[in-house]
């Protein structure tokens, strides 16, 4: 594949290198991309070799990379470039099964995002993957690579001998409602196992990720933390200790019942481009948990969950959001920012959460 001139006013636009071993795919991404008027194709690459190639050749700004190829794969290609030669990665995945797996694994390898590749080659997706493929170098472009880097989950702190403490039961005495965007499938690899054994919080996460993919996020977080983790599904009443992420696709919103606060999965319209949102989570949880309602907006572009933490500091609800300097992409943290009363460390939001929630179950009933 050559490399491609740069002449004119192309030169001020941020370069891309397509990798991408289909033909025909490969031609349609790089006139999504050229058309955009944003961006500039920079050079293109068929395999996981030539792509090494062409990231110490024309030093891109920006990689989309395909991870399934003919030599070396995606997540070793991927390893590569954020070891030796470290810059924003956009994954174009499959959509589900096996390539949902290999896609949140490429997160934790450094990739800053993925687009799932279209299922046919209808009108309506090829419009989609455009525009999620556009919004995804945007978001690549303002990324912060020092939180980026190959990173591996780990457990931290969990039982000596693998096994988890006795599941809670009992209902939830507050309810944490955690947003996270661009970064954040890192960003909850890190926080989640950190929260300890005994939190007599619900957890209920918002990750936008399209359907498909959020249960296996949920799997793999739930094999290195302390507390259970799922996928959450309609009509189960919350409980503490437990952590629910919101399917792929779909809102995620709570509501009481005569037994108990039960999860409600909703097809509404989205919220602020996204489905699922953080916005009509939070409000949710502060009409039923009020001042027992602890929010959290972590790395993201936009400000979906902005809104929703104001209504959650306005019932005395806790909040939080993460800062700058960790998070990967500082947009949904600084919109949610004047209605925190708490900016903190990645690292440091977990006994945050936990400190709050113990205070929260002692002093007000339920």
């Amino acid at each position: 594949m050559r490399s491609r001139p740069v002449r004119g006013w192309s030169r001020r636009l941020p370069g891309v290198l397509v990798v991408e071993d289909s033909a025909l795919m490969r031609a349609q991404i790089v006139r999504m991309i050229e058309d955009s008027g944003e961006f500039r194709v920079v050079a293109e690459a068929a395999t996981g070799y030539e792509a090494i190639r062409k990231v110490h050749e024309v030093e891109p700004d920006l990689v989309t990379l395909d991870l399934e190829m003919p030599d070396l794969g995606g997540l070793d290609t991927l390893g590569y470039i954020m070891s030796e030669a470290p810059r924003p990665v956009i994954i174009l995945s499959a959509h589900a099964g096996r390539g949902a797996e290999t896609a949140i694994r490429a997160l934790d390898y450094g990739a800053v995002d993925f687009v799932p590749k279209p299922e046919s080659g209808e009108p309506g997706e090829t419009d989609r993957l455009r525009i999620l493929l556009l919004d995804a170098l945007r978001a690549a472009r303002l990324a912060r690579l020092s939180n980026l880097g190959v990173r591996m989950p780990r457990s931290d702190g969990g039982p000596a001998d693998g096994r988890r403490a006795p599941r809670q039961r009992q209902e939830a005495a507050a309810a944490v409602a955690i947003a996270a965007s661009t970064g954040g499938p890192r960003a909850l690899t890190q926080l989640i196992p950190q929260l300890p054994d005994g939190l007599p919080a619900a957890v209920l996460v918002v990750q936008h990720m399209p359907a498909g993919f959020t249960r296996t996020l949920a799997d793999r977080i739930d094999a290195v933390s302390r507390l259970p983790v799922r996928e959450a599904s309609p009509g189960d009443v919350i409980r503490a200790g437990h952590v629910y992420v919101a399917p792929g696709g779909r809102h995620l919103l709570v509501r009481r019942e005569e037994d108990g606060i039960r999860l409600v999965i909703d097809d509404g319209a989205p919220v602020w481009g996204v489905r699922p949102a953080a916005d009509p989570l939070f409000s949710t949880v502060a009409s039923h948990f009020g001042p027992r309602s602890i929010g959290v907006v972590l790395t993201g572009m936009g400000r979906d969950g902005a809104d929703g933490l104001r209504v959650i500091r306005d019932v005395g609800g806790a909040t939080i959001a993460q800062d700058a300097e960790s998070s990967v992409i500082y947009g949904m943290p600084r919109a949610a920012a004047p209605f925190a009363d708490a900016i903190l460390p990645l690292d440091r939001i977990a006994d945050e959460i936990a400190e709050r929630a113990e205070a929260l179950a002692r002093l007000i009933p339920a």
